[in-house]
C-alpha cells in the first residue's frame, strides 16, 4: 500500500482557482474533543442546509494534525469558511446543472502531485497510464474506497473551474468603454483655482457626535458591515521585574567572578570554591551556574548581541566581559579564543544528470553529457570571474540560480562533505568543481568570517517571589474594586492605566495589543456574562489582565470606537465645508479667492485618468471633472474635494484627436477588470443567510 500512503501523505486537495481557497478533508477516525453544551447538534447552516457538528468537529481535528502548527480556533475558522464556500458554490453549480465527465476528473486528479506523478501509474516514458491507475485501485480495495473519496474532492473542484470558466467568460469590455479610456487619458484641461483647505481649519473647532457617526455608517451600510462583536476594556497589571530584582541579579552574578568559601557539610570543612576568572573546567563552571547552557562553538562577530559585539569580539583569551544585558538575561562572558574561518560564504552552479540527487533540473543529460556541461561553466568562469552570477542564473539547476548561486553564509559540516572540503580548505576567491550526489558544482567562495569562542553565564532577569506577590496582590485588589465601582476610577485610584476599548468578534483569537487571549474573548461572548462584570485572568510571562465587559454590538455595523478613526475626519470636512463655503463669495474668481484669503492658482494638461492638482495637492477628481465640464471662462460654484473646497474656472479644454480603432484601450480595461470573477464569492457571502453555532461548542 505504499502508494496509498504517498497519496495520504497530502490528503487535502484545493479546491478551484483564483485565489479562492475552498479545501475538502479526508474523513478519518472519530477523535473526541471533550464535553460541550450545546442547544443545537449543527455547527450552523447557510443558506437552510445544515453543518453537521460530528462532520465539523472529524475536519477540524484533520486540519489541527496537519503539522501547521495552527490552534484548534484557527482551525474551527479555517473549516469554516472553506464550508461555506463550498456550499455557497455548490448551491450554484446545482442551478445551473453543471456535470462533470471522468476525462476531467481524471485530469484534476492528476494535478495531485502524488497521483500525476507517481510512478506506479507513469509509463516507460513518465506520462500518466490511465490504465495502471483503474488497474491498481481495481486491485486493491483499500486504495478503491480512498480513492472513491477523492474522487467527490476532484468533482467539486472541476465544477469550479467550470463555473469560474463561465465567470470569466461573461466578463467582457465594449469598444466604447474602450472609447472613453482613451479620451480620459488624452483630453486635457487647463484652468484656474481657488482651494480653501480643510486644514485652515482647526480639527478643535468641529465636534462629531457618536449619533453622526452611527448615522452616517446608517447610510453606507455596506461599507460598515460587521459581525456582532462585544466591546472590553482591561487593565494589565505585568509581572516584571522589579530594579531591586534586576539589581539582585547582576549581584549575583558578579559574585561568580572570584573565588567564594563554602561549608561542606561532608567534611565539615570550608572549602575555597574557584570563581569563573579562575574555574579550571569552564564548562562545568556554566552549566553549574547558568540558566543557559555551555555552547563550545565559534561564532563570528554578527551573531553576538549588537549593543555588546564589538567589545566582546575584541576580547582577548581569559578575559572576563560582563555583566551585560542579553534579550531577557543578565550575561558575563570569558572568552576562550579566536578562529579564523568559522564560516564561509559561497556561491556555486549545480549541473544535474539523470540519477543524481538534483530537485529540479532544467533539462535531461547524462552523468557524462553533466560533467562536460560543468566543465565548460568553470572554464567560462576561470575566463571571467564576473560571469558567474549570470552563468548561474541560466545554467544552474539549484533554486539559488535565482539569486546568482549566493548560498549565503554556513558552517563546517552543514554542506555534504565534498563541497565543505572544498569551501573549507580554500581562500576566498578560490574557484573550482566538485562531484557531490546532487551533481556537479562549480563552487566560488566570496567571504569567511572568523569566530570567538564564548563561555557564557545567563541569568534570567525575572521577577522574585516577593515581587510576584505584590503583582498578584495589586491585580487582585482591583479586581475587587472595579467590580464595586467606576472601572477607569478604580484604576486611577491603583496608579493603574486602563487599556483602549478593544471590540472582539464571537470567533477572535487575537485580543487587542495582547495576542492570542481566546479565554478573554469567550468570557466575552458567554451567555452568563453581563454588561459590568470584571474578571481577571493570569497570563503566562505576562501579568495580569482585568477585564470589564462593556457591552454589545448586535447593530450588524461596527462599533463607533472602531469607525470614529475613518468617519470622524469625512464628517469634520463636511463641516468645515460649509464654513468655508459661506466664506467663497464674489462673482469673479480672484473676488473669490480673495474672500476666502486664498491665492488663485494654475492647473496645465490635468486629465481625468489622472486628476492631480500641481503642489502635492494629490488627486481631486471633482474638482477636475468640474473643470472639464464648464465652458470656457466660466467660474464653477463651490466644490467640495478630498483636501478643501474648490472654485475652477475653465481657461480652455483640448480635446484629443479621434482615432478609428480603440483596441488597446479596450486591452488597458480588460487588465483593470481581470480579477473581477473573484468578487464572486464575497458576493454570495454577502446575500447569504448564514448561522453560526460554533460558540456553543467551545471553538
Amino acid at each position: 500500500m505504499a502508494v496509498l500512503a504517498k497519496i495520504r501523505q497530502r490528503s487535502a486537495l484545493l479546491i478551484g482557482v483564483i485565489a479562492l481557497a475552498l479545501f475538502a478533508f479526508i474523513i478519518q477516525d472519530l477523535i473526541g474533543k471533550g464535553t460541550f453544551s450545546q442547544s443545537s447538534k449543527d455547527v450552523g447552516s447557510i443558506d437552510g442546509k445544515d453543518i453537521s457538528f460530528e462532520d465539523f468537529r472529524i475536519k477540524v481535528s484533520n486540519v489541527e494534525k496537519s503539522g501547521q502548527g495552527i490552534t484548534s480556533t484557527e482551525a474551527a475558522n479555517r473549516v469554516w469558511d472553506q464550508e461555506v464556500s463550498i456550499a455557497l458554490l455548490s448551491t450554484q453549480f446545482e442551478k445551473l446543472g453543471l456535470r462533470v465527465g471522468e476525462k476531467h476528473l481524471i485530469e484534476v486528479l492528476k494535478a495531485d502531485p502524488n497521483i500525476g506523478k507517481n510512478p506506479m501509474f507513469l509509463n516507460a516514458a513518465g506520462i500518466f497510464d490511465i490504465v495502471k491507475f483503474k488497474d491498481y485501485f481495481k486491485a486493491n480495495p483499500e486504495a478503491a474506497q480512498f480513492i472513491a473519496e477523492k474522487e467527490k474532492d476532484a468533482e467539486l473542484n472541476a465544477k469550479f473551474q467550470i463555473y469560474n470558466t463561465l465567470i470569466k467568460s461573461g466578463l467582457y469590455t465594449t469598444a466604447s468603454e474602450g472609447k472613453l479610456k482613451y479620451e480620459m487619458e488624452s483630453n486635457k484641461v487647463n484652468f484656474a483655482y481657488a482651494a480653501a483647505l480643510y486644514s485652515s481649519i482647526k480639527d478643535s473647532e468641529v465636534k462629531i457626535s457618536d449619533s453622526e457617526i452611527v448615522d452616517y455608517m446608517k447610510k453606507n451600510e455596506k461599507k460598515f458591515k460587521a459581525d456582532e462583536t462585544r466591546e472590553i476594556q482591561y487593565v494589565l497589571v505585568e509581572d516584571k521585574p522589579s530594579k531591586q530584582d534586576e539589581a539582585e541579579i547582576k549581584a549575583k552574578l558578579t559574585a561568580l567572578l572570584s573565588a567564594r568559601s563554602e561549608y561542606n557539610e561532608k567534611t565539615g570543612k570550608t572549602d575555597t570554591l574557584p570563581g569563573f576568572r579562575s574555574a579550571t573546567n569552564v564548562a562545568e563552571f556554566v552549566n553549574s551556574n547558568s540558566d543557559v547552557p555551555y555552547d563550545s562553538t565559534y561564532v563570528p562577530k554578527n551573531a553576538l548581541p549588537a549593543v555588546d559585539a564589538d567589545k566582546l569580539f575584541s576580547l582577548p583569551a581569559g578575559a572576563i566581559y560582563g555583566p551585560y544585558v542579553y534579550g531577557r538575561y543578565y550575561a558575563i562572558s570569558k572568552s576562550l579564543g579566536f578562529k579564523a574561518g568559522v564560516n564561509a560564504k559561497a556561491s556555486h552552479i549545480l549541473i544535474g544528470y539523470e540519477g543524481s540527487q538534483t530537485p529540479n533540473p532544467k533539462e535531461k543529460r547524462t552523468k557524462e553529457e553533466a560533467k562536460a556541461k560543468a566543465e565548460e561553466v568553470l572554464a567560462q568562469v576561470q575566463a571571467n570571474p564576473d560571469s558567474f552570477m549570470m552563468l548561474a542564473f541560466t545554467s544552474s539547476d539549484d533554486s539559488s540560480a535565482q539569486q546568482g548561486g549566493d548560498l549565503g553564509y554556513f558552517g563546517p559540516n552543514q554542506m555534504v562533505k565534498p563541497f565543505n572540503d572544498f569551501v573549507f580548505s580554500n581562500g576566498i576567491g578560490k574557484v573550482g568543481l566538485v562531484e557531490t550526489p546532487f551533481g556537479f558544482h562549480i563552487i566560488k567562495i566570496t567571504d569567511k568570517q572568523d569566530g570567538i569562542r564564548l563561555a557564557t553565564i545567563a541569568q534570567k532577569i525575572e521577577p522574585s517571589e516577593a515581587t510576584s506577590d505584590k503583582v498578584f496582590t495589586l491585580a487582585t485588589k482591583f479586581e475587587m474594586e472595579a467590580g464595586k465601582k467606576d472601572f477607569n476610577a478604580a484604576a486611577k485610584e491603583l496608579g493603574l492605566k486602563p487599556s483602549a476599548p478593544v471590540t472582539a468578534k464571537a470567533m477572535d483569537e487575537a485580543f487587542g495589543p495582547l495576542g492570542n487571549q481566546r479565554n478573554i474573548v469567550r468570557w466575552a461572548f458567554d451567555k452568563e456574562t453581563n454588561t459590568g462584570d470584571v474578571k481577571r485572568f493570569e497570563l503566562a510571562n505576562i501579568g495580569h489582565v482585568i477585564a470589564q465587559y462593556k457591552g454589545e454590538n448586535k447593530s450588524g455595523l461596527v462599533s463607533v470606537t472602531m469607525a470614529r478613526p475613518y468617519v470622524e475626519s469625512i464628517l469634520k470636512n463636511k463641516k468645515k465645508a460649509e464654513l468655508l463655503k459661506a466664506k467663497m463669495t464674489g462673482s469673479t474668481i480672484e473676488a473669490i479667492a480673495k474672500s476666502a484669503g486664498v491665492a488663485v492658482q494654475q492647473a496645465t494638461d490635468v486629465t481625468l485618468d489622472n486628476p492631480v492638482l500641481p503642489g502635492g495637492v494629490g488627486q481631486e477628481p471633482k474638482v477636475v471633472g468640474n473643470a472639464f465640464a464648464l465652458a470656457a471662462n466660466k467660474v464653477s460654484a463651490p466644490i467640495e474635494g478630498n483636501t478643501g473646497v474648490y472654485v475652477v474656472k475653465n481657461i480652455k479644454t483640448v480635446k484629443a484627436p479621434a482615432i478609428a480603432n480603440h483596441a488597446a484601450y479596450v486591452e488597458k480595461v480588460k487588465a483593470q477588470s481581470a480579477s473581477d470573477a473573484n468578487r464572486v464569492l464575497p458576493a454570495l457571502k454577502n446575500n447569504a443567510k448564514i448561522e453560526d453555532n460554533r460558540l456553543q461548542f467551545n471553538y
